[in-house]
C-alpha cells in the first residue's frame, strides 16, 4: 500500500465509505507474520473447523491475493499453522485473514507475509474437506466477496469493491 495508510485512505473517501464501496472490519484481528502492511485482491472460503481447503488455496500460486477465510469465528482449534504459511509465503500470496484462529505462531512470524486472526489456539483442525469456496462471506461486521480488494496495516483492514489508487 505504498505509503498511504488505511486511515488516510478512510480520510480521503468519505463518498466511498456513505456508498459502502469502502468498508472497514471490526477491529478483532491480531497481527502475525513479518509483514503487517499488505494488500490485494480478495479469494474467499467458507470453513469450520476445518483446514483442508484453506491448505489447498496456499498450495496455488498467490500471485499477491489475499486469502480471506471465514472460519464460523471458532476459538476451539486453529484452522490455519505454520506450514500452509510458509507455503503461503514461497507461492506470492500477500496475506491470509482468519475468522478463527492459527497456531505455529513462531514459525508464522518468521514467515514475509501478512496474516491476521483473532488469536493463537494449540489444537488442530479437522481434515474433511468441507467448505464452500468463491462465495460472499460476513466476518468482522462485513461482507466480503471474491474480487474485491483488501488493504490492511497496523490501524486495521479495509475492504473496497474496486481497487483505489494508492
Amino acid at each position: 500500500m505504498a505509503l498511504v495508510t488505511t486511515a488516510e485512505v478512510c480520510d480521503a473517501n468519505p463518498q466511498l465509505i456513505a456508498s459502502g464501496d469502502l468498508r472497514a472490519l471490526q477491529p478483532i484481528f491480531q497481527i502475525y507474520g513479518r509483514r503487517p502492511v499488505f494488500s490485494g485482491p480478495v479469494v474467499t472460503l467458507k470453513v469450520f473447523e476445518d483446514n483442508v481447503l484453506i491448505r489447498e488455496f496456499l498450495e496455488e500460486k498467490g500471485n499477491g491475493r489475499v486469502l480471506v477465510v471465514d472460519g464460523g469465528g471458532s476459538l476451539r482449534c486453529a484452522i490455519l499453522g505454520g506450514n500452509p504459511v510458509v507455503q503461503a509465503q514461497n507461492n506470492g500470496w500477500a496475506g491470509i485473514v482468519v475468522n478463527g484462529c492459527v497456531r505455529d505462531v513462531d514459525e508464522i512470524n518468521g514467515c514475509d507475509i501478512g496474516v491476521r486472526a483473532l488469536a493463537s489456539h494449540p489444537m488442530k483442525a479437522n481434515k474433511k474437506g468441507i467448505g464452500e469456496k468463491h462465495v460472499p462471506i460476513a466476518i468482522a461486521g462485513t461482507r466480503i466477496s471474491d474480487g474485491e480488494f483488501l488493504y490492511a496495516d497496523t490501524d486495521g483492514i479495509l475492504i473496497t469493491r474496486t481497487e483505489l489508487c494508492v
